[in-house]
């Protein structure tokens, strides 16, 4: 009888994520169980009698209120409904997936990748793979379902290994997710999540955000990964896997006219649809500037929202009718309706975390935490980089255990970003280290939601391919671009440039 080979450390530490992160409740529970650990700790701590100076207001003192009190116990009933209701990323997500919704049901999204990436060069087709993948970001989770398959198909159509191909989109795609030259619903689940946090600490502060707080990092990351991803991929992956033998190869089929013109009407529609919404905000008088003429502070800044859906709504509309897809308005709102049919568990998920979010606010946990939390990191003189730097990495870690971006932040976002900002950096800082951790480590975790489906792709062209397998393909995407975004995210921070429109690196009270 053969003898089993024996596991490496890396391989036994991969097997020890899944079987955690298996055992670990849903989402779903783990909020519900998370706030009732909140209620059992606001009585717990509020009987010590502990409190703290309120950082935004001198000579406030703040003490943790027992929610297991009468009173507590009347606001846990009494605000359910509207915890759930005002749970800060349920609303913009809807309306935000309303318009994506309709342009991926209408095809526009598949075809505009399926298009781009055909029309790259074959000597830059590695890059836009990569692009591409993280462009797909706009369209939620569009990218993982063509771009992966497509970009196998394209390597082997060119004699190349096509799970280089595979992993060079998978890579775009999933670690890349947080990057992106356009604002997304990211961008909008996220932001709404951080303001809400910063607002334990500051009112006034958290008043002035906005959900484009790290656009201007987002767009030069696009380029950084780009690059960084190619080069993984022709240096590093594409050798390791060697030559492909196998006989498995698909046609390679481009567009097809009526997709085409399509494209050619929906890309109209974009044009004049911008050009609408600059006519609101580029002459001096425009109606949504703000006070003064201000942009960064204006309603515009406030309405990213449902402009990023009216801009991918009216394409998908334009190009589902000049593909047919779209033949009545019943078309349309049944497109919408299995939108937000799709969204299910992610409004089942604000129930249990709207809860949490809210009680944790109520008890003013976060605000002693936060206080507490950095007074301990200051006595220990942990701050600037380095404090950064174990912010990353532990966020990353995180991720390789709860796949979910938005339930990881709901539980993060309370405690780290009244505790940075205490340290004197700014919430807007706080959410891009995070971004940049819970993107990198996304390919390397068997729990994230697609992964299932990425090795389901691979087998195709390698019959053996498993969970091992796959992630020691994805490894050094992984490693080298946590350490490149974290080297340019270190950089901004030492040049001192805002991370997006009124976005600082650093909070002043």
């Amino acid at each position: 009888m053969e003898k089993m080979k024996k596991k490496g450390v890396f391989q036994r530490f991969l097997d020890g994520i899944e079987t955690v992160g298996n055992k670990l409740p849903h989402p779903v529970t783990l909020f519900a169980i998370l706030a009732l650990a909140v209620l059992a700790l606001s009585a717990i701590i509020s009987s010590f009698g502990i409190s703290v100076e309120h950082p935004g207001n001198e000579g406030e003192m703040v003490e943790v209120n027992n929610l297991l009190s009468a009173e507590g116990i009347q606001y846990i009933f009494t605000s359910m409904t509207d915890n759930f209701i005002g749970f800060a990323p349920l609303g913009v997500v809807l309306v935000t997936m309303l318009g994506i919704g309709v342009a991926e049901r209408t095809g526009l999204i598949s075809a505009t990748l399926r298009g781009f990436v055909l029309s790259v060069p074959n000597r830059l087709i590695t890059a836009g793979l990569v692009f591409a993948g993280i462009m797909s970001s706009v369209a939620s989770d569009a990218g993982y379902v063509v771009l992966p398959p497509l970009g196998a198909v394209i390597f082997a159509a060119l004699g190349r290994h096509p799970l280089a191909g595979l992993a060079a989109a998978f890579a775009g795609v999933s670690a890349g997710f947080s990057a992106n030259l356009f604002l997304s619903a990211t961008d909008a689940m996220l932001g709404e999540m951080t303001i809400a946090a910063a607002s334990i600490i500051d009112p006034a502060y958290a008043a002035d955000m906005n959900i484009a707080m790290n656009y201007y990092f987002i767009i030069v990351s696009v380029f950084v990964l780009t690059f960084i991803g190619a080069w993984v991929t022709e240096r590093v992956v594409e050798p390791r896997l060697g030559e492909y033998k196998g006989e498995f190869r698909e046609k390679l089929e481009g567009l097809n006219a009526i997709e085409k013109k399509g494209l050619i009407w929906s890309g109209v529609s974009i044009a004049v649809s911008v050009i609408l919404v600059a006519l609101l905000i580029v002459p001096e008088n425009a109606p949504m500037r703000g006070e003064g003429g201000a942009i960064i502070q204006s309603p515009f800044m406030s309405s990213l929202v449902p402009i990023i859906t009216i801009l991918f709504l009216i394409p998908g509309l334009v190009y589902g009718i000049v593909t047919k897809v779209i033949r009545n308005d019943k078309d349309v709102a049944n497109q919408m309706s299995d939108t937000m049919a799709s969204m299910g568990m992610f409004i089942v998920l604000a129930f249990t975390a709207g809860q949490f979010v809210a009680y944790f606010a109520e008890s003013n946990m976060g605000l002693v935490i936060g206080v507490f939390g950095a007074e301990f990191l200051d006595s220990i003189n942990l701050s600037g980089i380095p404090l950064i730097l174990m912010f990353i990495l532990i966020a990353a870690f995180i991720n390789l255990f709860i796949g979910s971006a938005s339930a990881k932040w709901a539980m993060m976002a309370p405690v780290f970003v009244p505790i940075m900002m205490q340290l004197g950096y700014s919430p807007e800082l706080t959410q891009m280290a995070y971004r940049v951790a819970d993107s990198t480590t996304n390919i390397i975790t068997p729990l994230m939601t697609y992964f299932a489906i990425i090795i389901a792709f691979a087998q195709k062209y390698n019959k053996n391919m498993g969970i091992g397998t796959l992630i020691s393909v994805m490894f050094p995407y992984t490693i080298y671009f946590l350490v490149g975004w974290t080297i340019i995210l270190v950089g901004w921070m030492l040049l001192g440039i805002d991370l997006g429109p009124g976005s600082p690196i650093l909070y002043n009270n």
